[in-house]
């Protein structure tokens, strides 16, 4: 009862967010907010969007078999973001963009343009889908609740479609600040717990992970470890110019800024606050591990099920974990889940449909991509085999790929390709990657990791440039 009452005064929270946001809202309020979003709203709720449900469940479990070695990738992230504030912000300020691809529009033609936003619509459903699934099994779990997981599923995406119908991109970002205080509230609360029940003090618990094995960050030594530090680094870096900057969900926020400057400043605040963040993570992983030690239990044979048993074995005796994990997961389901929807709904409606003004063609897709992201999740949970975590990023080296190779060539050359093979081209590429990925791992053992976002987009920049013609943009 306790946690159905938090929920409750949760989703009030939202609505009444909704309600003030929303007031004579129009398609410009919903794409973006009227370009008057706060800076440090936007930063602050980006890392909430960001980290979502996956991360409290997954992050937390890597320690176990790859330490923490993930801030290598996440220091990577800086260098992405950097990337992404002074290269790609400038861009889009500039050409004044709804959504990001219309500047493949501009720079090579329209079969690019359709075809970049295509990629986007089917990699953002996807990724969405995943960490909206993730937050729905562990809910179920954990909640004790005998519910139908298809009710569940359909019962929270109406939620949030209800709570951005009006005011789309203008309400996220206010709603998303307040999910990632929620989220991070919740974080280091299950931290003191997890220390209280190791009998530990917070500086005692500092030191018992700083001198673990688990904490070990850097891999220098093994060049074909999927850990070593320049493998991380650099796709750490792809991943956040990929999954950031060229991600109509994450740069709507930011296009919705007061000016460039804003924007660079949010981004830049952003990319330095998620190291700290995914380190909170990871300590929290270190830490279960010492409390399933001193019980006694076995850990989980699934990383992703370290923090989930955990809270199901002291659930009886310390009910307040019970109920900060479940709002840590509804704040981190809806903070990602609702920007998502309102991307693809923008994505759809500019860039596919070319018709910004039709409101009424905004609200039919918005209910029609609700819909679709239902059917996703749906899939997702009778297909998903593998890690969650691993499995967005590589979903995102195959459906990403391309539009790195894309921007690429537009920023990098000066020549056009010949749009007409743009299409076949993007479908090839991610084609090639599957079948290299196979076979090297035949004849060497060796597969790849995220790296392979990077051979993706090269491969993509690689077959532009073999269709290029001589004219100059």
């Amino acid at each position: 009862m306790t946690t159905i009452l938090i929920v409750l005064l949760y989703f009030t929270l939202l609505f009444a967010i909704s309600r003030w946001t929303g007031r004579r809202a129009t398609n410009e309020t919903f794409y973006r907010a009227n370009r008057r979003s706060p800076w440090y709203m936007v930063a602050f709720g980006m890392v909430g969007a960001s980290i979502s449900g996956i991360t409290f469940v997954s992050v937390p479990g890597m320690v176990n078999s790859i330490g923490m070695t993930y801030l290598q990738t996440c220091l990577g992230f800086i260098v992405g973001y950097v990337v992404i504030a002074f290269v790609l912000l400038p861009l889009y300020y500039r050409l004044n963009l709804t959504t990001i691809y219309g500047y493949l529009g501009q720079r090579i033609g329209q079969r690019a343009y359709k075809t970049g936003a295509s990629f986007f619509l089917l990699s953002k459903i996807t990724g969405a889908a995943v960490r909206f699934y993730v937050v729905c099994w562990i809910l179920m779990e954990c909640s004790g609740l005998e519910i139908n997981f298809f009710l569940v599923v359909i019962a929270m995406t109406a939620l949030i479609w209800l709570y951005t119908r009006k005011g789309g991109i203008k309400t996220i970002v206010w709603t998303d600040a307040l999910q990632t205080a929620c989220l991070f509230g919740a974080l280091l609360l299950i931290i003191y717990k997890v220390v209280g029940e190791l009998g530990m003090t917070m500086g005692d618990a500092v030191t018992a992970i700083s001198n673990s094995e688990l904490s070990r960050v850097f891999v220098l030594d093994d060049w074909v470890s999927k850990q070593h530090f320049w493998k991380q680094f650099l796709s750490g870096a792809f991943i956040a110019i990929v999954m950031t900057g060229l991600d109509q969900d994450m740069m709507q926020k930011n296009l919705t800024c007061r000016s460039l400057r804003d924007a660079q400043k949010d981004m830049c605040t952003y990319g330095v606050a998620f190291v700290p963040a995914n380190l909170l993570f990871l300590s929290l992983g270190v830490l279960l591990t010492f409390w399933y030690e001193q019980q006694g239990i076995v850990l989980p044979a699934k990383g992703d099920e370290l923090l989930p048993v955990f809270i199901n074995q002291i659930t009886y005796h310390s009910p307040l974990v019970t109920h900060l994990f479940i709002l840590g997961m509804v704040a981190a389901a809806f903070s990602s889940a609702d920007s998502a929807l309102t991307a693809l709904t923008t994505s759809y409606c500019v860039d596919i449909r070319g018709r910004a003004d039709d409101e009424h063609l905004r609200r039919r897709v918005h209910i029609g991509m609700s819909v679709v992201f239902v059917i996703f999740i749906l899939l997702f949970k009778v297909l998903n085999s593998t890690s969650v975590i691993d499995a967005i990023y590589i979903l995102c080296s195959y459906t990403y790929g391309p539009l790195l190779g894309l921007f690429v060539f537009g920023l990098l050359t000066k020549r056009q390709t010949n749009d007409r093979f743009v299409p076949y081209i993007c479908v090839a590429s991610p084609i090639v990657c599957y079948l290299l990925d196979m076979v090297v791992g035949q004849l060497t053992g060796y597969r790849f990791g995220y790296e392979l976002l990077m051979l993706n987009g090269l491969l993509t920049f690689f077959g532009l440039c073999l269709f290029k013609r001589k004219s100059h943009f």
